[in-house]
């Protein structure tokens, strides 16, 4: 008796076990920026969402500040199932799907609300279904917002780049952005940004302001220029090898609380922004805004770019995409 009780304990023991551990999956979530930003409120948001709509059986675990690797490598990691989801910029992910190098394109949106329209549209759907071919699932959009420039000279016109050595992300469409102005753009690793810039490897650099600030670029740069030339977001996608394995219920609870999620990461991006430019303002770096005048002129010399990466990214696609920022630039 004492021994087919203590077998039943065992066993209880064991099926408690299993089941608490069957209870609970784990999703790594990757993202690049610090704590303090707006895609980590966001995260967190999402986080208490998922916990709550699956009663504790997804537990989801940020991982900010590129801790699980790059935003490439942490890529390739969700092809495979070794990180379950997260935010990657569009840029990083065209070295995987090419068509998702179109928010890249400078001087494409002519406003945050119209970006955002443009993103959430069937267009955007249509990007983010594009990257089911390569082993994700792409949920919504994400941003840091527009770009701005930051040199140790003033900007005012496209030849103020000549001859500048500029820092870029690893983005074909960015490297190509910068040479068409008459820069030498620099292919270097975010993180190791601010050194190169303080060592003068590099004249100049291109980010939101949530960066500059973060990353104390405007610190070793003289001139701050609030251009909005092109803008950075970013694809909240999940490993397509673990989300097909999950039940379809558990499936839309993940996609309708990143999607939820969503409106609130770009008014927090927003939110700060006011913050980020008065931080600038007490620095020393002289901050500007480019020349209203003069925009026509930049947008001129990136227009290169359009048409070098129109095949690349879909001559059909950018049609749709410049008929689509019309109409919503004209509602």
């Amino acid at each position: 008796m004492r021994h087919m009780l203590l077998a039943v304990l065992g066993m209880s023991a064991i099926l408690l076990t299993n089941e608490g551990a069957a209870a609970q999956t784990i999703l790594k979530f990757h993202h690049d920026l610090p704590e303090d930003s707006a895609q980590h409120v966001a995260a967190e948001r999402f986080r208490d969402l998922v916990a709550e709509r699956t009663d504790g059986a997804i537990e989801v675990k940020i991982f900010p500040n590129n801790s699980l690797g790059d935003d490439v490598q942490a890529t390739q990691q969700m092809q495979f199932g070794a990180i379950e989801g997260g935010i990657v910029p569009t840029a990083k992910l065209s070295n995987f799907q090419p068509a998702m190098q179109l928010p890249d394109l400078p001087f494409l949106f002519p406003s945050p609300a119209i970006a955002h329209a443009f993103l959430d549209s069937e267009i955007g759907d249509e990007l983010l279904a594009s990257l089911d071919a390569v082993g994700l699932k792409g949920v919504t959009f994400w941003e840091s917002g527009f770009k701005q420039f930051t040199c140790n000279n003033p900007v005012k016109v496209p030849s103020d780049f000549n001859g500048r050595k500029v820092r870029v992300m690893e983005s074909p469409i960015i490297i190509a952005q910068f040479r068409a102005m008459g820069s030498t753009p620099v292919p270097i690793a975010f993180s190791e940004t601010y050194t190169a810039l303080q060592q003068g490897v590099v004249d100049c650099q291109e980010n939101p302001l949530v960066s500059i600030v973060k990353m104390k670029f405007h610190e070793v740069q003289s001139d701050v220029v609030i251009s909005n030339h092109a803008y950075l977001g970013y694809a909240l996608v999940f490993s397509k090898r673990w989300f097909e394995k999950l039940d379809e219920a558990t499936q839309t609870i993940l996609v309708d609380a990143a999607r939820e999620v969503t409106a609130l990461e770009r008014e927090e991006t927003a939110k700060r922004e006011a913050g980020y430019i008065e931080t600038i303002r007490q620095s020393r770096a002289t901050l500007s805004e480019l020349p209203a005048d003069n925009r026509g002129a930049f947008e001129k010399a990136t227009r290169s770019v359009h048409d070098e990466f129109r095949d690349a990214i879909g001559a059909e696609l950018l049609d749709k995409t410049y008929r689509k920022i019309d109409e919503l630039t004209d509602s």
